[in-house]
């Protein structure tokens, strides 16, 4: 809260309205479906209806509960006023245009300011206890992994598979799953975001497995190529060209790299075999209380890499028609370098 009022300061507002899930979560310990925060510089303010009154008040000890019922315009200009707030920053990037038009009729001597990345700039270097629920995270996902590799086999389809996968870690203690779980083989694995089929695998084809688990709110994400039986020199030359990559760019990423010079040095390992036009997304995001957040590492990104973060290196290569390989980490920058967090074993 006292990073926020710095930043309320820095950008000439009196208070900010938060609505985003996980920047609420962030700020106040409130895992709710519903509700909003009002803070300023001397204010914490969590508005919710009668549903989330008590939970609110066990989980957000160092806010003010609001009780609210309809729009804004019928409780917001009070809270707003007893802030002694006339400039009101909103997250722009939440919003949907219906609300902001809700929004805009409760206005009444407010000043509406957009705002965007404010606190999703300050999730992006994580904490102790944070990086703690992480790394539990990726325990649970690394021991699926492993889990299936015992499991796994010739004939089960991509959506038996996935269950699997999706079983182990809920009944390890996963809370609900970050996103999709993807398995995708063959043909399919072509598609970075496939969703798993009725497809059954075979054997000497590749099998991408995208995955992740959630701990006290925070996720992991862990992808992983295997090939079932005989890999042909196909799969072997790809996934040489891939793992090369994602080891170069563990090796060498330094706390100050932008996003951009991070995703270059995997890049070039890639354009350098022949594959270039071949790796069409970026090499990594931030993971935290969202599976995609600040920082971002791709072509154009501006984002500073600094020691607290924690973020994906996952280069890939897609062929359509043949398919895909992709091999995901989640790494911690400590002392200025990548410190790999994911154990799950790679192919040799």
């Amino acid at each position: 809260l006292q990073k926020l009022r710095k930043k309320l300061i820095e950008n000439e507002l009196d208070a900010i309205l938060v609505s985003q899930p996980e920047n609420r979560r962030y700020l106040s310990g409130f895992t709710g479906s519903a509700g909003y925060l009002i803070i300023s510089d001397d204010g914490a303010i969590l508005a919710a209806d009668f549903r989330y009154i008590e939970q609110a008040e066990s989980q957000a000890p160092e806010f003010t509960i609001f009780r609210i019922s309809g729009g804004f315009s019928e409780w917001l200009p009070d809270i707003v006023y007893s802030l002694r707030a006339k400039r009101l920053g909103f997250e722009a990037n939440d919003l949907t245009f219906a609300t902001y038009r809700q929004l805009s009729e409760a206005r009444e001597g407010i000043q509406l300011l957009p705002t965007g990345g404010i606190i999703e700039s300050l999730r992006a270097v994580k904490d102790e206890d944070e990086i703690g629920h992480i790394k539990r995270a990726v325990e649970l996902s690394d021991a699926a992994f492993d889990y299936i590799l015992q499991t796994i086999k010739a004939g089960m389809t991509e959506r038996e598979v996935a269950w699997e996968l999706e079983r182990f870690m809920r009944e390890n203690g996963s809370e609900s799953l970050p996103f999709e779980i993807i398995v995708a083989s063959g043909p399919n694995s072509a598609l970075p975001h496939a969703q798993p089929s009725e497809r059954p695998i075979s054997e000497g084809e590749p099998i991408v497995i995208d995955m992740g688990a959630r701990v006290e709110g925070y996720s992991s994400d862990l992808s992983r190529t295997i090939c079932l039986g005989p890999r042909d020199r196909s799969f072997e030359k790809i996934y040489d060209l891939v793992l090369g990559a994602q080891l170069t760019a563990i090796a060498t990423i330094e706390a100050g790299m932008s996003g951009e010079m991070a995703d270059e040095l995997a890049r070039t390992v890639i354009e350098k075999g022949g594959y270039g036009k071949r790796f069409g997304h970026g090499l990594g995001h931030g993971v935290g209380l969202a599976p995609h957040e600040e920082p971002r590492l791709g072509p154009n990104s501006p984002d500073i890499l600094a020691d607290g973060m924690v973020f994906t290196i996952e280069p890939g290569i897609y062929i359509s028609g043949w398919g895909g390989v992709r091999i995901e980490d989640v790494v911690l920058m400590e002392n200025g370098r990548a410190r790999v967090l994911s154990k799950a074993k790679k192919i040799d």
